[in-house]
């Protein structure tokens, strides 16, 4: 008989382990020496050691599953728990018992770090459905849209919750897209039909612009070439293909009535710029004429100044104030000396102011005869009265006199 602290073979070939509860059968063994016999068992314990070992590195530093781990430990607990092996499976199944804690534990935390997970997707998930239904309402077209594809983009990445909630929140978030898309569509199909109304419009426009390109009414075509500008403006954007041709198009014929237009004024302005040389010329030979001595002389060379200053055709607008205005200046002092001549030689005036200056005359005569007996009676108060009086009639009587003087004395 062979034994070990572990184990032992009898006469029979009995292979036995030691155990808490006892002695228990291994197997048998007639093909060699107990020893052999308990040798091999020893060998199957040490590989139920080496798959323990594997496990428990497996369960410490791998992803393995719970469910996975503990197949593995019920697979060895069975190989132990039938006692084909030589040692100390006690030991053995301590540590498998040990792993069991192990694994358990790791599930325990996987389940909460699930539920965790599980609470931040739920999260991440309505603050996607709550943003994507913000950008539903958004008229931001292309960045909501971009913003609503990387949301899909993000959503996908995050995990599933349960069924319900998932489903629910992936409504809400589907339903947003719609709605936006749906929006999105009707807004660009009726500014397609805002830029097909405005192609017309421009078609239109286009076309009384070229009409009008030939035209030599200056004033009024440029005038309403400002209008169809105006038009054009307020008719908004026609279709990226169409705007640029009839943009072209329309600003092709201003250019053509424009550059027209701007080789007759250049024309215009050098005849004009003539004429205004022409008049200062004859402004200049009418200002000798002042101050005027012979007026009947000076009438008739500013007639003959006059005439040739008519047959002059326009001067340049910003010019013609200044000039007319010297010629004008010209006919004022030729109509006040006139005037001056007239009064001079009209006999009824002449006989009026001499009337006048006489009657005033009198009266200041009179004024001072009463100023001077006031002051010889001592009431000089009633003197100065007189004295104020004075001062007003003499004023009138040196008009008057003056007046008199320019109908000759």
């Amino acid at each position: 008989m062979s034994s070990d602290p572990w184990g032992r073979v009898d006469e029979t070939g009995t292979v036995y382990v030691r155990t808490a509860d006892g002695e228990k059968v291994v197997g048998s063994w007639q093909a060699g020496t107990p020893e052999e016999a308990l040798a091999y068992f020893e060998r199957k314990y040490e590989g139920l050691v080496v798959e323990i070992g594997l496990l428990e590195r497996r369960v410490k530093t791998t992803d393995l599953s719970a469910k996975d781990a503990q197949q593995a430990i019920d697979h060895l607990r069975q190989q132990v728990d039938e006692h084909h092996a030589v040692g100390d499976l006690e030991a053995l199944a301590k540590r498998l018992d040990a792993l069991v804690e192990s694994v358990d534990k790791r599930r325990e935390e996987r389940k909460v770090q699930r539920a965790k997970q599980s609470d931040e997707a739920r999260h991440a998930k309505e603050a996607l459905v709550n943003e994507a239904e913000e950008l539903a309402q958004s008229e931001q077209w292309r960045a909501a849209g971009e913003r609503l594809r990387a949301l899909v983009d993000t959503w996908k990445g995050l995990p599933r919750l349960d069924r319900k909630s998932d489903d629910e929140l992936w409504h809400r978030f589907s339903h947003a897209r719609s709605a936006f898309s749906k929006r999105r569509k009707a807004h660009f199909a009726s500014l397609d039909a805002q830029r097909e109304e405005a192609r017309k419009t421009k078609e239109r426009l286009v076309a009384e612009a070229e009409s009008l390109s030939g035209s030599t009414d200056w004033g009024v075509t440029a005038a309403r070439y400002r209008e169809l500008m105006a038009e054009w403006k307020a008719a908004g954007r026609a279709q990226r293909e169409s705007e640029d041709d009839l943009w072209n198009r329309f600003r092709g014929a201003q250019d053509i009535f424009f550059a027209a237009r701007s080789g007759v004024f250049a024309e215009r302005d050098a005849e004009q710029a003539e004429n205004l040389a022409l008049k200062e010329e004859l402004a200049a030979e009418a200002e000798k004429l002042v101050p005027v001595t012979d007026l009947k002389a000076a009438r008739a060379t500013f007639r003959s100044i006059n005439e040739r200053w008519e047959a002059v055709g326009h001067v340049p607008r910003d010019a013609r104030p200044k000039v007319e205005g010297r010629m004008h200046a010209v006919e004022r002092a030729l109509q006040e000396s006139e005037e001056t001549e007239w009064r001079r030689t009209n006999p009824e005036a002449r006989a009026r102011a001499a009337g006048l200056t006489g009657q005033l005359q009198a009266a200041v005569d009179k004024l001072r005869g009463q100023i001077d007996t006031a002051r010889a009676a001592g009431n000089n108060a009633r003197a100065d009265k007189l004295a104020k009086e004075l001062e007003g009639r003499q004023a009138l009587l040196d008009q008057a006199l003056k007046g008199l003087e320019e109908f000759g004395g």
